[in-house]
């Protein structure tokens, strides 16, 4: 996917490519390197460069990114005498060899900017000002050997730290949040840099925290994701990190473009270049109207270009420039190439909107074309025999037990009970400490209940009933990681798995009494079998006892197969995971990531109205999919499929049904767009064929995509049958927005003559 993407990107106006090294997938044992397939970082650098564009190389190598541990290997965590992000010389040896070892490879291929190579800026750390005061001095003697480390690779170009407002020289600090417009570099001589963030914001509010960035001194700003993409594996971060990173980014998941926001950025792009000679070398002067308005003004000697903004959230603005009246809406900013005609407004959004849907696999009828075979989960030494791999008189780490070689770990011990002992009793419970990821509990083989987070709260306790015998108890407990901490200060040390105390409880009346398990001898066994042995492999020699009768549903640790033929074109694959519960998804031996279609988004916090793109953009605003699952449709790459037969394996940890499970493509089902007279409407299929005009008025037209309908006055011409005409059977066509075309309206003078258009693809 890449060319695609990079070049879509290219498309949208962007000048550079950022990506981050993962030191967790390159060097996922120690001194052992991995940069083949998709970890080809320089494949990586150079297919940027072919597209004719720079690249930011953010090396950290902690790298945050919502990904598993932060992208440091948890090899690094286990290494005797290691603390991590301080000035600790066993993890400042390990970071610069990777660091180092990353630069010569760069070098070596003359990526490099200051080698004539695409590489025109890098970074080392990354958000690490948001938690020093946490690390006390030796916070401060880290951040000051990263910057001497880095600078001594002598690269050529640029360092920049992220959010670090003492970075010292030559370090650039910068900023990184919804909106940097206030944001000043600690050093004079430091370009202003942004790298904000942006989950699920409108067209109009990232067109107005870029256009305020640039109105305020800005030079370089990084999008924050343009494309997110998927967590494949066990990429995701966490806890609990959805495997889509869609980020409801201008390039989405799949690589379809975003409309509107990748057309009205693109828009944006487009006029700030257009400018780029005068914001680069003009002097700077700024006129305040109050009320948060004002107007700058970039002059040179050749010419002067201005920024009216807006950051007022109820109220527009109409200001006086050099004798000229403007009205800017509430929370813009209007660009001026001229500084006399307005040729972009962030809240004015002149290019279409894409809504895109899901088809059916036209290659077969599914999902009753897909047959399905099974096999369980073998349980019986872990559940049923408590044997391990390695045992402890301690409840161990899961990082430090597993070394994250699998999201499972075992933990399994037995207790001795007699009838004469304290705590016997009819009515006893086991109560677990939990870390928030997941439990699974058995008690002499018998499955007794399982719990995990909910609603953000990452800690609990497990407790159940459960019924002992006199003799030997064997307690098996299954921990099931869902992606390792990723941030915050000493995020590398929040424990994972069990922790203590693991209790046996009697109650007698109103006596309670406890016996504590922590200190007995536990035995551990990493992974499950089916893991072992390779069962979503086609080549695993183990992978032959599956069983095609009596397929059982809603049955927790069961692995289903099936077959099925790669959907029709060329249009993005996800896969429909409806009716299961959580697991782990392989096609064609590729892990898609992990699936939890059964944990449910929370209820409250979505309105039915549509988005208020006015006043401050965060996390809890402009909501949506209240009380449906969380992540139900999950990417296949196309480059996973063959043509003809492919190989779906699920494992499936909750209990699920995979009846519901089908393959669907993912398209441009409806394009609209508005403009006003003298505007241009644009509208494309992206590839496909306009099929059908669903709604076209040319006068004061109201209404949302989906629910359009006409105003008050109309143009004197049928403006649908001139649309269609236009446009159908095309995959792209221009409307000019004009009386001429349309026909004089019979609407108010108060009224700007609007066309608005709904196409079909």
């Amino acid at each position: 996917m890449w060319p695609d993407l990079i070049k879509k990107a290219k498309d949208g106006g962007l000048d550079a490519i950022e990506t981050y090294v993962f030191w967790n997938a390159h060097e996922p044992t120690r001194r052992q390197y991995d940069f083949n397939g998709n970890l080809d970082l320089i494949r990586f650098i150079k297919t940027v460069q072919a597209e004719g564009l720079y690249a930011v190389l953010r090396i950290g190598p902690y790298v945050c990114a919502e990904w598993n541990y932060g992208g440091f290997p948890v090899w690094l965590h286990n290494l005797p005498g290691v603390e991590l992000r301080t000035a600790n010389q066993v993890f400042m040896d390990e970071m610069q060899n990777f660091t180092t070892l990353i630069v010569d490879m760069m070098k070596q291929e003359n990526l490099f900017a200051s080698q004539g190579g695409p590489i025109i800026i890098a970074q080392v750390e990354n958000e690490y000002g948001n938690v020093m005061s946490s690390y006390g001095a030796a916070g401060k003697a880290y951040i000051d050997w990263c910057a001497y480390m880095a600078d001594s690779l002598d690269i050529g170009v640029p360092w920049i730290m992220c959010q670090q407002s003492d970075a010292p020289e030559p370090m650039i600090n910068t900023c990184n949040g919804w909106y940097c417009d206030s944001f000043t570099p600690n050093n004079p001589n430091s370009p202003k840099i942004w790298g904000g963030k942006d989950p699920h914001r409108t067209a109009e509010d990232v067109a107005f925290s870029v256009a305020r960035f640039f109105q305020t001194g800005g030079t370089f700003q990084n999008y924050y994701m343009y494309h997110g993409g998927t967590n494949f594996g066990r990429t995701a971060g966490g806890p609990y990190i959805t495997t889509s990173y869609d980020y409801d980014a201008p390039l989405d998941e799949f690589g379809n473009l975003n409309q509107p926001k990748w057309g009205h950025l693109k828009q944006l792009h487009e006029v700030l270049h257009s400018i780029e000679e005068t914001l680069t070398h003009g002097n700077i002067s700024t006129i305040d109207y109050h009320n948060s308005v004002t107007a700058t003004i970039y002059a040179t000697e050749k010419g002067s270009s201005c920024f009216l903004g807006n950051a007022n959230s109820t109220s527009d603005a109409t200001i006086d420039l050099h004798g000229t009246e403007y009205t800017v809406p509430a929370w813009s900013v209007s660009i001026l190439p001229d500084c006399q005609n307005v040729a972009y407004n962030t809240a004015k959004v002149k290019t279409q909107t894409s809504v895109m849907i899901k088809k059916k696999n036209q290659a077969e009828d599914e999902p009753s074309s897909l047959k399905w075979s099974w096999r369980p989960e073998n349980t019986d030494d872990t559940a049923r025999q408590g044997r391990g791999q390695f045992q402890a008189k301690q409840l161990l780490d899961q990082k430090a037990a597993a070394n994250d070689s699998s999201d499972y770990l075992w933990y399994m011990t037995s207790v001795n009970l007699k009838k004469e002992d304290p705590i016997w009793s009819d009515n006893m419970t086991i109560r677990i400490n939990g870390s928030g990821h997941i439990l699974h509990a058995y008690v002499n083989g018998k499955y007794i209940g399982s719990q995990w987070a909910k609603n953000g709260v990452f800690s609990y306790i497990f407790e159940k009933n459960v019924k002992l015998k006199p003799g030997r108890n064997l307690i098996s407990l299954l921990s099931a990681t869902v992606g390792l901490q990723n941030y915050g200060p000493m995020f590398d040390l929040i424990q994972t798995g069990i922790l203590a105390p693991v209790e046996l409880v009697g109650y007698k009346g109103d006596e309670r009494i406890v016996k504590d398990l922590s200190a007995h001898k536990w035995s551990y066994k990493i992974g499950l079998h089916g893991l072992d042995n390779q069962l979503y492999s086609l080549d695993s020699s183990h992978a032959s006892k599956w069983q095609e009768h009596n397929l059982p549903t809603n049955r927790m640790m069961t692995w289903y197969k099936t077959t099925f033929k790669a959907p029709l074109g060329k249009y993005p694959v996800v896969l429909d995971m409806d009716g299961m519960g959580k697991g782990f998804a392989w096609v064609n031996g590729h892990n898609i990531g992990r699936y939890w279609p059964s944990f449910l988004a929370e209820e409250d916090g979505c309105s039915p109205q549509a988005c208020d793109y006015r006043g401050p953009y965060d996390n809890n605003k402009c909501v949506t999919n209240c009380g449906k699952p969380t992540q139900r449709w999950y990417h296949v790459p196309r480059s996973f499929m063959e043509n003809d037969v492919n190989t779906l394996i699920l494992f499936e940890e909750f209990g699920g049904n995979p009846a519901r499970v089908n393959f669907q493509t993912i398209t441009v089902g409806s394009v609209s767009g508005s403009g006003i007279e003298g505007d241009t409407i644009e509208l494309s299929c992206q590839g496909q064929p306009i099929s059908a005009i669903e709604f076209a008025s040319f006068g004061d037209p109201q209404g949302t995509t989906g629910s359009f309908v006409k105003g008050a006055c109309e143009g004197s011409k049928d403006a649908l049958s001139i649309i269609q005409k236009a446009c159908v059977g095309k995959e792209t066509c221009k409307i000019e927005v004009s009386k001429d075309v349309f026909g004089s309206t019979n609407c108010d003078s108060s009224i700007v003559n609007t066309l608005t258009v709904e196409a079909l693809c």
